[in-house]
């Protein structure tokens, strides 16, 4: 699987399929979409564009089947330091997740991350999302018993439907 950094021209098709991902409905929606979660865009431009230009060590990298086809996937990658690298914003055309892209995906960035020198991949999913976290599970990331606080107040990646929302911190050595 090949991975590209994205580039400006692809950040509309990035909003797009993240929107899609995590908050599609009907006939296209994910198998872990956060219906009952959270309410609203899961990404816009503006957001997307001030997280690169604060990390511009960030990778936010793009699969497609050919260099001119249709994006398939992404994710972002951020070396944090000392071979720790973040991982977010992981995401398969849902219509296509029956062909097992997200782990060939997954795979793929631990791959570009330990060809860097990175020793560890850390995330963080919403504690609420059992399934998702169960996915990571079984590709070898465990739960670190730390949370980090829900951004309530802040509107950028929707809006929360429940009150008793956090993340959980999962990590893996690669």
């Amino acid at each position: 699987m090949l991975l590209h950094r994205a580039v400006e021209a692809d950040y509309a098709a990035v909003v797009d399929l993240a929107n899609l991902a995590y908050r599609g409905s009907g006939s296209t929606a994910s198998w872990n979409i956060e219906t009952g979660i959270i309410e609203g865009q899961r990404l816009n431009e503006s957001p997307l564009r001030e997280d690169l230009a604060a990390k511009p060590e960030a990778q936010l990298l793009t699969y497609r089947d050919d260099a001119g086809g249709a994006l398939l996937g992404t994710v972002w990658l951020d070396d944090r330091k000392d071979g720790v690298w973040n991982l977010g914003l992981l995401t398969i055309r849902p219509h296509l997740q029956n062909r097992q892209l997200g782990r060939g995906l997954l795979a793929a960035a631990e791959d570009f991350v330990r060809a860097r020198g990175g020793r560890r991949i850390r995330m963080t999913v919403v504690n609420v999302r059992e399934t998702l976290i169960g996915w990571y599970e079984r590709r070898g990331y465990r739960l670190t018993g730390e949370t980090q606080p829900f951004p309530y107040g802040d509107e950028r990646y929707g809006r929360p439907l429940r009150d008793d929302l956090h993340f959980v911190v999962l990590e893996k050595d690669i």
